[in-house]
């Protein structure tokens, strides 16, 4: 790896990161709780800078992952806010279509991630100017137009994404030269971690995220989070968005 190249872009994540807070504050990151967002959350604790950062607790999640919110409060001395679906929606998904009705169909597993996911972050993204994901290109088909800032019209709101050029060996690299705390499954052949049903390891050679709904087409592998009447929500990218050289 280019230590020129990851400078670089270290650089251009933090000052994305300072010119998130002084301009567009409120603002809010949406923490996966995976190797890219402890990267994020790493940088903007050590730089105070007035983030909140929250994170979706799905209840489906792996003991693992939970278990980076204990890291998380023994490293930083801090609590992310969590933000859990509605009992009564669950309730009624469970009673009509089964506990893991989301294997069933692509429709059935895009509305489990709505209740469990999309809702709670509307929620979560309520009266703030912008809000922060750990998104990044390399990391799927569907996110290779990432860009660093995008009008996200369906919240009314900017949204973006500082680790848009960050390779695999950036974030581990960064991780490891920090210690930063993070998700044990990632050594255990789990690149990208969603619910515990709907993730399972990867092969050696597979894509990144071959183990998020593994039952699916790539084509369909976002939980909607990203969403908007089906398609990504990006394609406004904001023309003063922060970048690598």
């Amino acid at each position: 790896m280019s230590t020129v190249n990851f400078d670089q872009v270290l650089s251009a994540t933090r000052a994305t990161l300072e010119r998130i807070a002084t301009d567009f504050a409120p603002a809010v990151f949406a923490s996966s709780l995976a190797a890219e967002d402890m990267v994020l959350t790493d940088l903007i604790l050590k730089a105070k800078l007035p983030i909140k950062i929250f994170t979706l607790e799905t209840g489906r999640l792996h003991a693992e992952t939970l278990g980076v919110l204990d890291a998380i409060r023994s490293t930083y001395g801090t609590d992310l806010a969590l933000y859990k679906p509605e009992p009564t929606a669950i309730a009624t998904y469970v009673r009509e279509n089964g506990l893991n009705a989301f294997y069933d169909s692509v429709e059935m597993r895009k509305e489990c991630c709505r209740i469990r996911k999309v809702e709670p972050l509307n929620r979560a993204l309520a009266g703030n100017k912008a809000w922060i994901t750990g998104q990044r290109r390399a990391q799927s088909s569907t996110r290779s137009e990432l860009a660093v800032q995008e009008d996200d019209a369906a919240h009314a709101m900017q949204k973006f994404n500082p680790l848009t050029n960050w390779t695999e060996e950036h974030v581990w690299h960064y991780i490891q030269s920090n210690e930063v705390p993070y998700n044990p499954l990632h050594d255990k052949g789990y690149p990208s971690i969603g619910c515990e049903p709907c993730t399972r390891a990867i092969q050696p050679g597979e894509d990144i995220r071959a183990g998020r709904w593994w039952w699916e087409s790539p084509d369909t592998k976002e939980c909607g989070l990203h969403v908007v009447d089906g398609k990504l929500i990006r394609i406004k990218p904001a023309t003063n968005e922060t970048t690598t050289p």
